[in-house]
């Protein structure tokens, strides 16, 4: 996936690292994407770095190859095992960094997603990935302030809300619909049919009258 050409900003400060969706399933399997703004006008955007928050810890982390970037996973070692499918896991993904070769920095005025494959996600409320950004000038950016009720942060950090298995959920819409048909047609009206049958007497009588009028003419 190549750098996609973003419009200028009109507050940079609006102009965060997040997490894309924003709003997930627990226990359940997702992608994901960090999605980076290049904010700077006179520098380009080299390196991000993601850290998985060891006290959430996910099993299954996979990344997704993104043109002219290199990724790299560094793991860390459980103190208490989770379990998944049965089996303990002690060891997890706990940093995710990316690296642009020459040509794939992301350039003023554009922004690059990086998507990663992650699951089974723990029974948290969130998950905050903390992330560095680095620019080709060396600056690094630290998108790692957590969030806090009725405070605007400078620097937040990227993060993953997670709702509880089928919470809001809705039966499917098209149940009614297919119930109101089984029970209407036990006791459908004979009318239709009774006019259905009128029209097509009228409908022969009225070929038959063609017919014997050609008849005559000839």
């Amino acid at each position: 996936m190549t750098a996609s050409v973003l419009a200028l900003w009109s507050a940079p400060a609006m102009a965060h690292v997040t997490v894309n969706p924003r709003t997930a399933e627990q226990g359940s399997f997702t992608k994901v994407a960090f999605r980076v703004p290049n904010e700077r006008a006179n520098a380009s955007t080299v390196k991000l770095e993601v850290f998985l928050p060891p006290e959430a810890p996910i099993a299954s982390v996979s990344v997704r190859p993104t043109a002219g970037w290199t990724a790299v996973t560094e793991k860390t070692t459980l103190e208490t095992p989770i379990e998944v499918h049965g089996a303990p896991v002690t060891e997890v993904t706990s940093k995710i960094t990316w690296t642009a070769s020459a040509g794939a920095e992301i350039k003023p005025g554009e922004f690059q997603e990086f998507e990663v494959s992650l699951g089974p996600l723990p029974e948290v409320d969130h998950i905050v990935f903390k992330a560095l950004q680095t620019y080709s000038n060396d600056e690094v950016v630290r998108w790692i302030e957590e969030p806090q009720d009725g405070v605007e942060l400078e620097n937040p950090a990227p993060v993953l809300r997670l709702t509880k298995p089928g919470a809001g959920g809705a039966a499917p819409a098209t149940e009614a619909p297919t119930e109101s048909a089984s029970e209407e047609s036990p006791g459908q009206s004979p009318v239709p049919t009774v006019l259905a049958a009128i029209a097509l007497i009228i409908g022969l009588a009225g070929l038959a009258t063609g017919v014997l009028a050609l008849r005559r003419t000839q």
